[in-house]
């Protein structure tokens, strides 16, 4: 950057300098809320409070369209600018999106008529693809136009989502959640290519890192949101052979790649291991659905939470510690507690995906906490970075 933009930079409040900052802030404290919240709306805490469409309807939207879309929308709106060499999104036009999210959050519990929330709501997701469109159009980086595409449809799929509730359309909600969150999916497998055997190499030091696979990429990245659309269009809702098969092969496909990246020397690297247990689960949830359109298992809830937990929650937990470092000049070194954090999450994705079959209510309340308390420990420890300038000087 050159004086005057450093300058201009620097006069920015530290919380609006870059995506991250905010939306890795906000989505993680949403995340510790949201789930034990749910919880407790299950067990009949809230008797006469109810969000705008009901809990099991906030529960499925805000997982997905506040919480990670978040998430997703910090990171990119971050890493588009390393990618193009576009200055990203900052300052003011990052402070109005990130009230625009908060303004949905509040009128969701207040709550709100849903006209309100449509608004508010809708707009998030369409503005965000709309800016990394922004940045990557200009400088033709087909590469990244997937990710454009990727968020338009889960911008879709959360607007089905609202006509749904606005309707009072519960099968129209799950269909579009439940394919959202395949859509997420998408999202992480393109994501995860890229940086997850980059971490590894980095964080290793090794002098080669894995060969990439374009032919397997695509077809991981392509059948991933392929059966995204078949969900949400509601063609997969019961069980299908055809689309079994299809879910095999991501499995098996996710398997490849899952060992194609393993390195022994990842265990000693909690920044890394997290990373790699994160991206296995996204496969556990591909073999599940495949079981599941089968007719081994009675329910979708093991793939859909196999996924939802431990890929989705687990993979965002991993990466905001590693990129929060990284992105505040410091060191890749996460503070100790980080280590307890991602083994509380861990086992509480197992407690949400295992235990729950033996023990319902107990499964619930040890994954309920379990996931609170992660994220409490990375806000604990990373939220003053997050508010905070730059360790080295420099703007971002």
């Amino acid at each position: 950057m050159n004086v005057i933009d450093r300058r201009q930079a620097l006069t920015i409040m530290p919380l609006f300098r870059l995506g991250f900052r905010p939306f890795f802030l906000l989505g993680s404290l949403l995340a510790m809320i949201a789930i034990p919240l749910w919880i407790m709306a299950l067990d009949g805490w809230f008797v006469g409070w109810q969000p705008t469409g009901g809990w099991l309807a906030w529960h499925r939207h805000e997982l997905i369209f506040a919480f990670a879309a978040a998430i997703i929308a910090g990171f990119l709106l971050t890493a588009v600018q390393t990618w193009t060499g576009v200055p990203g999104l900052s300052g003011r036009a990052l402070m109005a999106l990130t009230l625009l999210w908060v303004a949905a959050r509040i009128a969701w519990l207040l709550p709100l008529p849903i006209e309100f929330i449509v608004v508010l709501d809708g707009l998030f997701l369409p503005l965000v693809a709309a800016q990394m469109a922004r940045s990557v159009w200009p400088v033709r980086q087909v590469r990244n136009y997937p990710l454009v595409v990727m968020l338009t449809l889960m911008a879709i799929a959360n607007g089905v989502t609202l006509y749904g509730i606005a309707s009072a359309n519960d099968m129209l909600q799950r269909q579009a959640t439940v394919g959202g969150v395949w859509f997420v999916a998408a999202i992480m497998t393109m994501i995860g290519g890229r940086v997850i055997p980059f971490f590894t190499q980095r964080g290793l030091l090794r002098k080669e890192g894995v060969t990439a696979w374009p032919k397997l990429d695509w077809f991981l990245l392509l059948g991933t949101a392929l059966v995204a659309i078949v969900l949400m269009l509601g063609w997969g809702l019961k069980p299908s052979v055809w689309v079994g098969l299809v879910f095999a092969g991501l499995a098996v496909g996710q398997l490849i790649r899952t060992l194609r990246w393993y390195d022994s020397g990842i265990w000693g690297v909690p920044l890394l291991w997290s990373l790699h247990i994160a991206y296995a689960w996204i496969g556990v949830a591909c073999a599940a659905m495949a079981l599941w359109n089968f007719s081994v298992f009675t329910n979708m809830s093991l793939a859909v939470h196999a996924l939802t937990v431990g890929a989705m929650g687990g993979l965002i937990l991993s990466m905001i510690a590693r990129v929060t470092l990284g992105h505040t000049g410091r060191q890749l070194l996460p503070p100790k507690s980080m280590t307890l954090a991602f083994i509380l999450f861990n086992l509480g994705a197992l407690a949400r995906v295992i235990l729950v079959d033996w023990a319902y209510k107990p499964g619930l309340w040890v994954a309920a906490v379990c996931w609170g308390l992660s994220f409490a420990l990375y806000l604990w420890s990373y939220a003053p970075m997050l508010w905070q300038a730059r360790v080295d000087g420099h703007p971002g």
